[in-house]
């Protein structure tokens, strides 16, 4: 009987055994550097990042580089534009500027996970050899 289909392939009755490739490491693929999680507070206005003590951001602390306040409603966990009095906390009465310093007892820092991207300064010398790493 004469196949309707003549690819190599269509309906063979004998079947090739191919040999399965084993599973083996190779010695020459690498484990690809993921960069690294770490948590970041930004000043809402500017964007730069802040670091904070552990006590947490001072009541009087400033921007570096913008010299805004910190301790405001914009830089707080619970700050939220869609709940009753922009806060998610139970507060008695709404604060009006929502980025000048306030004395809120519930103000917590706004922390975000970000990736670690930059390199260090030491590792790069010049800009050759850093272009060189960039395309091993």
């Amino acid at each position: 009987m004469d196949r309707k289909y003549k690819q190599r392939g269509y309906q063979n009755e004998e079947r090739e055994e191919r040999p399965r490739p084993t599973t083996q490491q190779r010695s020459d693929v690498r484990a690809p550097k993921m960069p690294a999680f770490r948590e970041v507070t930004r000043c809402s206005l500017c964007g730069t990042m802040v670091n904070i003590d552990i006590d947490g951001i001072a009541i009087d602390a400033q921007c570096p580089k913008c010299h805004s306040d910190l301790h405001t409603c914009k830089n707080c966990v619970s700050f939220d534009p869609g709940a009753r009095f922009q806060c998610r906390k139970p507060i008695t009465e709404r604060i009006p500027k929502k980025d000048v310093r306030n004395e809120c007892a519930l103000f917590e820092a706004r922390k975000t996970v970000e990736r670690e991207t930059t390199t260090a300064v030491a590792e790069v010398k010049d800009a050759r050899s850093a272009f060189d790493k960039l395309f091993k």
